[in-house]
């Protein structure tokens, strides 16, 4: 009798699971509303003017979006065979080990938190340009913005689901009515382009022009960040094996067309130096084909691109710290689930910390290594994939990348390049973030250590 209420009270304790109530429209929804931000109103002009040519330009932005779909089908095939919540830390933990994983899950929390922080402070920027109420105490308006999203994802996952497609179909839809609006303009003189163009030699005639690609690339690359988010949801998903590779690979496909369309629109109606010279390109070209409410469409778009990310991010980050804590290494609070479907101590964890970046200012430093840690998250997953291939060979794999292994290899060396750039660039960003990473490293041991030990009290 003893045994068996032991039995019970075990049962009684046994953390509640995620629920499994997303399909592929909210994964193609999340990978849109969580890759489509700021980043495509205002690079366009960046890369026109370190290319000058409307050819290159649109050739950086394919290139941008195959690079991505590389990465998308490399992660998809992983995700399809380890359909497990948390993230890149999964792949890191069946590939390198647990303490690998573990210190992969901090990096890839890290960078939310600094994208949670500094998205929140970019909404009261452009609620300001709304309602210039908001920006009389930023830094608490940011924090409010936060307690708002973090009370919607208290009430359960659903309404965090219902949230995530609304958003994206919204800020779809303000693109969509801008492009057409760019197409049914008058366009711009070929002779405009023309002059325009031949100011530059033919990019086959010169290096300079190949190089000038190499940062025009990484900007592009940037804006196309987020295509992987649905990995977080694994757990989540009605079909797991079918959902995760179609939203992945078929949200890259779409932000991919979405922002060559935008720039090919830009193009029809920007003379191409006034492209180069703009900080914020879509909304000169929103002001020329919406003359009424043209400025404001783009600062709404704007904040609502702002909003999307917010609240995706807020959706999936606390899954990295539901996955840590189910594995021991953190409090048991993290694996509590509501019935809603909500990891409720993970959530807000999350949101405490976010809080406390936005007061103390601190998630300014965490952005500055950010791209070396987001990188490292990159780097991670790709190499898995072939190091799973080679030690794994038998595990189930309902879908398999697409030109493996070269495909991978390509993205691979990729980010490879572009972490070395980004720390030469910023070798103090690549010390504090190697810093943090070798951190994790006595945290593992010793949360290992207790967890051994509550192993064997328990035993």
């Amino acid at each position: 009798m003893r045994r068996l209420r032991e039995g019970e009270t075990s049962m009684q304790h046994q953390p509640r699971p995620l629920r499994r109530i997303l399909g592929l429209g909210f994964g193609l929804a999340l990978v849109f509303g969580s890759t489509v931000g700021v980043g495509i109103l205002r690079l366009p002009g960046t890369v026109a003017a370190g290319l000058g040519d409307p050819t290159l330009i649109i050739l950086a932005w394919v290139l941008g979006g195959v690079y991505a779909l590389m990465g998308a089908v490399a992660v998809a095939e992983l995700a399809a065979m380890i359909p497990v919540t948390g993230g890149f830390r999964v792949f890191a933990q069946r590939a390198f080990g647990e303490g690998v994983g573990f210190a992969i899950g901090w990096v890839d929390w890290l960078v939310s938190v600094a994208a949670l922080a500094y998205a929140s402070m970019a909404a009261i920027t452009f609620l300001g340009q709304l309602w210039p109420a908001a920006e009389v105490h930023p830094r608490l308006s940011a924090i409010v913005i936060i307690a708002v999203f973090t009370s919607l994802h208290w009430l359960g996952l659903r309404i965090g689901a219902s949230l995530t497609m609304l958003i994206s179909a919204a800020i779809g839809l303000m693109f969509v009515v801008l492009v057409v609006a760019c197409f049914m303009t008058e366009p711009v003189t070929s002779a405009a382009l023309t002059s325009a163009a031949a100011t530059t030699a033919p990019p086959w005639a010169s290096m300079v022009l190949l190089l000038a690609m190499v940062p025009a690339l990484r900007a592009v690359l940037l804006t196309y960040d987020g295509w992987y988010t649905a990995i977080y949801m694994a757990e989540e998903s009605t079909d797991a094996a079918r959902t995760l590779p179609r939203a992945i690979i078929g949200g890259a496909l779409l932000v991919t067309a979405l922002y060559v369309i935008i720039n090919l629109a830009l193009l029809r109606v920007l003379p191409l130096p006034a492209l180069a010279a703009s900080p914020l390109p879509v909304a000169d070209a929103a002001r020329i084909v919406l003359p009424d409410g043209g400025a404001e469409l783009v600062t709404v778009l704007a904040l609502m691109t702002v909003l999307s990310l917010i609240n995706n991010v807020l959706l999936y980050a606390p899954r990295i710290l539901f996955g840590i804590g189910r594995d021991g290494l953190l409090l048991h609070a993290t694996v509590e689930v509501s019935a809603g479907g909500t990891p409720r101590g993970a959530l807000l964890f999350t949101s405490v910390f976010v809080a406390f970046a936005i007061l103390s200012g601190t998630f300014e430093q965490i952005i500055a290594v950010s791209t070396v840690l987001f990188l490292t998250c990159y780097t991670s997953a790709f190499v898995a994939v072939f190091v799973l291939r080679r030690t794994q060979p038998t595990l189930p794999r309902p879908y398999r990348a697409f030109g493996y292994p070269w495909s991978t290899a390509i993205v691979l060396a990729g980010t490879l390049t572009f972490l070395v750039v980004a720390i030469a660039e910023d070798p103090r960003s690549g010390l504090v973030a190697g810093a943090f990473m070798a951190c994790c490293v006595p945290a593992y041991v010793w949360l290992a250590r207790s967890r051994r030990l509550r192993a064997a009290a328990a035993g």
